[in-house]
């Protein structure tokens, strides 16, 4: 087992200051297993939503929760929207005699009356699955190969891992979207999924995907609206800052999960990952993953010209600027590329990621670094 340290520590600092505390990420991420080092499962203010005897009891939720005491636990709380108004009134009550714990899957309904009904009450916390910093050093592999999911993770084979995401995926389709307000029509979301795993690291192109469905430009994009709400994909930005040129103003698609991506793309082993023409691409958004889980930027963006120059990340924070580029290989080089958009962006540094071992400088402000070290700022 995984001990998820650094989310325990954050679940506790913001029980300690305030009343509500929210944890979002996607199904299957570790919430509940998270909260139940909490709050024991058999505690009855331990509350999932998905009995169908808590549910009807919280159908009342003012009668079910006034006298509570210490720390309650609500699981699947999209079930029950109700809940929040209610929520608010008990967090109010001075001394309280209860904290709550809300576990959802990111959906923008469950943010939105999050947002409207505890505003000034409630603390946020995104969660996602296993990371660099969570697995040991000897299988960033692997981790990589099976994603973060942590059944994904800790499957006895790969033969395992394989099943439990198709089942990811299909349950997703079938279930998930609508259970999460989306209704979408999972065959069709379902080829959607797969042609957006194509874009992988590339510049979205609404138009033409929608051509290939035979959908209009705005159902695609509703369509990836909701990917990107659920925390299936990433919708990176471009910088857009008038430097004098042409620049790209079109997203990059990424892949939230490695080990999701793999699945879409037909990938089961290493060696089928080894031989894999999108094999660059899936070391890349792996790779940014961990960057932007480790850095916490408030932005991030991309940046790239029409004529040809580009640069992976571009991080605007306190005090500096940062670029990082992804290159998966044994001994990255200063490329003119690099120093263009150095220039351009008015770096005052640039960061190499690669997979390998050393820490090495290429020039005054730029530094190779491996993936495993980034991950330890």
């Amino acid at each position: 087992m995984v001990a998820r340290t650094q989310y325990l520590h954050r679940l506790r600092q913001g029980l300690a200051r305030s009343p509500v505390v929210m944890l979002l990420g996607p199904r299957q991420c570790g919430k509940t297993t998270l909260a139940r080092q909490l709050i024991s499962a058999e505690s009855p203010n331990y509350l999932d939503l998905e009995d169908p005897a808590v549910a009807a009891l919280l159908g009342q939720p003012m009668t079910a929760l006034q006298s509570r005491r210490g720390l309650v636990v609500i699981d699947e709380a999209q079930r029950q929207p109700g809940i929040f108004p209610v929520l608010r009134v008990l967090a109010d009550r001075a001394p309280s005699p209860a904290a709550f714990l809300i576990l959802g899957s990111a959906s923008p309904k469950l943010s939105r009356q999050a947002s409207e009904s505890l505003a000034g009450r409630v603390e946020i916390i995104a969660m996602r699955g296993f990371g660099l910093d969570e697995v040991p050093a000897s299988e960033p592999d692997l981790l990589w190969l099976r994603g973060g999911f942590p059944r994904s993770f800790l499957a006895r084979s790969d033969a395992d891992s394989v099943q439990w995401r198709r089942d990811f995926v299909r349950t997703y389709l079938e279930r998930d979207l609508a259970n999460l307000g989306f209704g979408l029509s999972p065959a069709r979301m379902g080829r959607f999924w797969t042609m957006v795993s194509h874009y992988h690291g590339q510049v979205w192109n609404a138009s033409e995907t929608a051509a290939s469905l035979g959908i209009a430009p705005n159902t695609a994009r509703s369509y990836l609206d909701a990917l990107e709400q659920t925390d299936m994909i990433r919708r990176l930005q471009p910088w857009s800052a008038n430097v004098g040129k042409r620049l790209v103003k079109t997203p990059k698609i990424y892949f939230r999960d490695s080990g999701v991506f793999h699945t879409l793309q037909g990938i089961r082993s290493a060696s089928d990952l080894q031989t894999h023409p999108k094999l660059g691409a899936s070391w890349e958004g792996f790779a940014l993953e961990e960057t932007l889980h480790a850095l916490q930027p408030q932005e991030a963006y991309f940046y790239a010209v029409h004529s040809g120059s580009e640069l992976d990340l571009f991080l605007p924070l306190p005090g500096r600027r940062l670029g990082v580029a992804f290159k998966r290989q044994d001994a990255p080089v200063l490329t003119r590329s690099m120093h263009i958009a150095s220039t351009d962006l008015a770096l005052d540094e640039l960061w190499v990621i690669y997979p390998g071992k050393r820490e090495y400088r290429l020039a005054d402000k730029v530094i190779v670094r491996p993936l495993s070290a980034v991950t330890q700022v």
